[in-house]
């Protein structure tokens, strides 16, 4: 079963937690005859897995949200470096 292999390398969290997300979380486990602990490690399970491409790209990430017009910019910093004397 998924679950007992994901506690073959278990960690333990502490995680604080509105009281009605715990109630909705105690009252699901009890449905599904299973432990909160599986119950959260199964939810965790269906998360998707980081896209190797999208960290990738993620991490070039400078935080600008207009469009980036890469002559201009070289222009741009060719005046600059011009002005300083580089």
């Amino acid at each position: 079963m998924l679950v007992e292999s994901l506690y073959n390398r278990s960690m333990t969290v502490t995680l604080d937690l509105p009281a009605e997300v715990q109630a909705r979380l105690e009252a699901e486990a009890t449905r599904r005859g299973i432990t909160v602990d599986q119950l959260v490690a199964e939810l965790a399970d269906q998360l998707p897995a980081e896209d190797p491409l999208e960290a990738f790209i993620g991490c070039g990430d400078s935080g600008r949200s207009e469009p980036f017009e890469i002559h201009q910019a070289r222009v741009e910093l060719a005046a600059k470096k011009f002005a300083e004397g580089a």
